[in-house]
């Protein structure tokens, strides 16, 4: 039980953010919520483009909540796509008991709510380090257009091991989020993106992933010395997800 504590303490590390917190941010932007069950609200941003080619739906890492990644996904309305970013249960002002299963319930009903106005063709989904294993689940289930994976996991007892210090051989975990298994029968377009001194996710996770895939149209950017958070700084981050994203 205290491991299982200790693990989601790691999994997990949300910041609490009161209902009348007003965000703020450079671009244009909706704040939405939504009701996946009786009981539970998601919290998320829409940013805006003009005349915009599709949108991104961003699911973020497993810190703070929509008042950092807001910011730092609202940067990808530069490709001229709407971005969508949610927070999870329990993050910001959403709500909710979080499990595994509800994790991908909430992303499906996300994606299905931009399904109602757009093809999926101009849907792009896009999950970051913790977000990874969830936009892989739900490209996994729906019609998928692209995938982006910014440093991604194999899976999360995959991951969750280089941070115990007596590494067992099993693992049993509450969130298995298991990247490979969603994408094992996958042929549509994935960008996996990772730096070689990620200390948070190893890179050794991401190749991993990406070396278990089968299909055709994946491609993988390593990002030498990078870590965690400052791939963006590279010239080659934008370059790579802009020849992605313009692909046909």
């Amino acid at each position: 039980m205290l491991l299982d504590t200790l693990i989601e303490k790691i999994i997990f590390r949300p910041i609490i953010l009161p209902l009348d917190y007003l965000y703020r941010f450079d671009k244009e932007f909706n704040e939405v919520f939504l009701e996946p069950e009786e009981g539970a609200s998601i919290n998320a941003l829409h940013f805006k483009t003009q005349q915009p080619k599709g949108v991104i739906l961003y699911f973020h890492g497993n810190k703070d909540n929509l008042v950092r990644w807001g910011e730092i996904a609202s940067e990808l309305t530069r490709f001229n796509y709407d971005v969508f970013v949610i927070d999870y249960r329990g993050y910001g002002k959403s709500t909710g008991q979080r499990t595994e299963l509800n994790l991908y319930n909430d992303a499906k009903f996300c994606y299905n709510y931009l399904k109602q106005t757009l093809q999926y063709q101009n849907i792009i989904i896009y999950g970051r380090s913790l977000g990874t294993g969830i936009a892989s689940w739900l490209a996994g289930k729906v019609k998928s257009s692209k995938l982006i994976l910014e440093t991604p996991y194999y899976d999360m007892s995959d991951l969750i091991i280089t941070y115990l210090p007596w590494r067992p051989a099993k693992l049993k975990l509450n969130f298995q989020l298991r990247s490979y298994s969603f994408l094992k029968k996958s042929d549509f377009p994935i960008l996996i993106l990772h730096g070689t001194s990620d200390r948070v996710v190893p890179f050794s996770s991401g190749k991993k992933l990406f070396d278990s895939l089968s299909n055709p149209n994946a491609s993988f950017v390593s990002f030498e010395d990078g870590k965690h958070n400052d791939l963006s700084k590279f010239e080659t981050y934008w370059k790579s997800l802009d020849y992605f994203i313009r692909q046909v």
